[in-house]
């Protein structure tokens, strides 16, 4: 008995040494830990105002840019014990200065943590509406606001909901609809990691209506940025860890049909769409393990990737913009408008730059 137990301790500490070094060689080619960043400058300024992040913006066609800022995030770092805030810029004005938008409603601003934004315009009576995903003390919803004025948001309503457990980002398609991606399966860090390191694609994309909530798309290992073509027919998913966007057809009923795959070679976060073009516009992570475990002396790089023709037999990608880290750190969205590009980070700084 004695040599049987002796045996099965030897073959248990084997099997967690080997699932250890598993572990380890999957998180060293999910985070791309070995790739050397790209550096590609662009004639760019800093954004007044922004200095705790603006992890996700968005442009309407007439100019004006929002902004989410103050991300704090589980994991990632944060140097700011302020509540998140929405900004505004209007890109038709020549002062590229960010303005603070004003919430009022009945929404709790002290623990105002605002993620993935999307805005949606209304072509009955031109209102727009903004929706905003919040993480109140790590939880997930969303708020859906209506802008008014020049610089205010009014709070309409929170939505929450089981399936909606771990928003990243979302893309509005009518007033109270919008589609979500969940970027983890659970909540509890050891097992979201046994997710990774069983290579598992149980993240999901949902749909929200007041009617109606329900999954559209699957099998994602982490579903991250989303947004939608100018033509409203397609939708546009970021699976951050597999490296690619991945391409879904709208159907009547709003279930996604999946068309194909575009690899990119990056740890892609959010996705903005050039109204004009179609082309796909991606903030990414060029090394996500430099991100992971922060050091302000080998900081984490920034990346701007843009594929034009995505729908076409052979896209083409082309890299934008690339910093090691010492302009901007870990940037995450990179939004296009008329020859201007504006870049954000998750918690360092954002950028105005001329294409």
């Amino acid at each position: 008995m004695a040599a049987l137990r002796k045996a099965l301790i030897a073959a248990a500490v084997a099997a967690f040494a080997a699932l250890l070094g598993r572990a380890f060689l999957l998180i060293k080619n999910i985070s791309l830990s070995s790739r050397e960043i790209p550096v590609k400058r662009l004639n760019c300024q800093y954004l007044k105002n922004i200095d705790y992040g603006a992890e996700d913006i968005t442009i309407l066609k007439d100019g004006l840019a929002f902004f989410s800022t103050g991300l704090k995030y589980p994991g990632l770092p944060s140097f700011s014990d302020e509540p998140g805030k929405m900004y505004v810029l209007d890109l038709l004005q020549p002062k590229m200065t960010p303005v603070e938008l004003q919430i009022k409603g009945q929404l709790d601003l002290s623990s105002f943590n605002p993620h993935g934004i999307s805005v949606y315009e209304d072509e009955t009576d031109d209102s727009i509406y903004v929706f905003v995903v919040n993480h109140p003390e790590h939880k997930s919803q969303v708020e859906i606001f209506r802008f008014v004025e020049e610089n205010t948001l009014v709070h309409l309503k929170t939505v929450t909901h089981s399936l909606l457990h771990s928003v990243n980002d979302i893309v509005a398609v009518g007033v109270e609809h919008f589609y979500a991606t969940n970027d983890r399966y659970f909540q509890h860090e050891a097992l979201q990691l046994l997710t990774f390191i069983f290579n598992l694609y149980w993240c999901e994309v949902v749909y929200y209506s007041p009617q109606e909530v329900r999954v559209v798309a699957g099998g994602f290992k982490s579903a991250n940025g989303i947004n939608i073509s100018p033509d409203r027919q397609f939708i546009y998913v970021s699976d951050i860890m597999d490296h690619e966007i991945d391409i879904f057809k709208r159907n009547e009923e709003e279930q996604l049909a999946y068309v194909k795959s575009v690899a990119v070679g990056s740890l892609c976060d959010n996705i903005e769409v050039d109204h004009r073009t179609g082309d796909i516009w991606l903030g990414c992570h060029p090394n996500g393990l430099k991100l992971l475990k922060f050091d302000p002396e080998d900081p984490p790089g920034s990346e701007v990737i843009r594929i034009k023709n995505i729908h076409s037999e052979r896209p083409i990608l082309s890299l934008e913009y690339g910093d090691d880290g010492r302009q901007l750190m870990a940037s995450t969205v990179a939004a296009p408008y008329e020859g201007k590009l504006l870049i954000g980070s998750v918690f360092h700084k954002a950028l105005h730059c001329v294409l």
